[in-house]
């Protein structure tokens, strides 16, 4: 059996990189989108969603989550981790044309005011995530919403394979 104190120290760079992120992360200098996403993905889940992070568009444009519900509806979630992120963000409005409903997802905390009513709100963090203002129904055409709708299936299982049958 292997020595999990290891002699080239690899696990004392790991520990320190680890505890240096988290000093990080508590004093606000790293994005706390990996741990909305999660909420948001928890969220999606319990509302019958299946959900995927970092799904691309047509455009090249990216959602933070993409969810997928029983009867077809499309959920496009974008991660909102500061103020600055939001102020400096003027693509927003592009995602409209690619889901039936665009949310925002902020950390607890966020000042939700300054995000735009035509879009709904979620409020998540690591463990879990709160729909507090439901989005607007705007339904897809019928070719925008298979397309959306075959790319969701075909990403989803190329993770699902990649997590399976990793490559060599």
């Amino acid at each position: 059996m292997p020595n999990p104190l290891r002699q080239d120290g690899s696990w004392c760079k790991r520990l320190f990189r680890l505890a240096a992120m988290r000093a990080l992360r508590n004093h606000g200098a790293m994005s706390q989108a990996p741990e909305i996403a999660r909420g948001v993905c928890r969220l999606l889940a319990q509302m019958g969603c299946g959900s995927l992070t970092e799904f691309t568009i047509a455009t090249g444009r990216r959602f933070d989550v993409m969810g997928l519900g029983r009867d077809g509806k499309l959920l496009g979630v974008e991660i909102k981790s500061s103020v600055a992120d939001f102020r400096a963000d003027q693509k927003w409005p592009e995602y409209l044309d690619f889901c039936d409903a665009l949310y925002f997802a902020v950390a607890p905390g966020f000042p939700t005011k300054i995000l735009p009513g035509e879009c709904g709100l979620i409020v998540a963090d690591a463990f879990d995530g709160v729909l507090l203002r439901p989005a607007p129904e705007t339904r897809l055409n019928a070719a925008r919403r298979k397309a959306v709708t075959l790319r969701f299936a075909l990403v989803a299982a190329a993770r699902l394979r990649g997590v399976t049958d990793p490559p060599l």
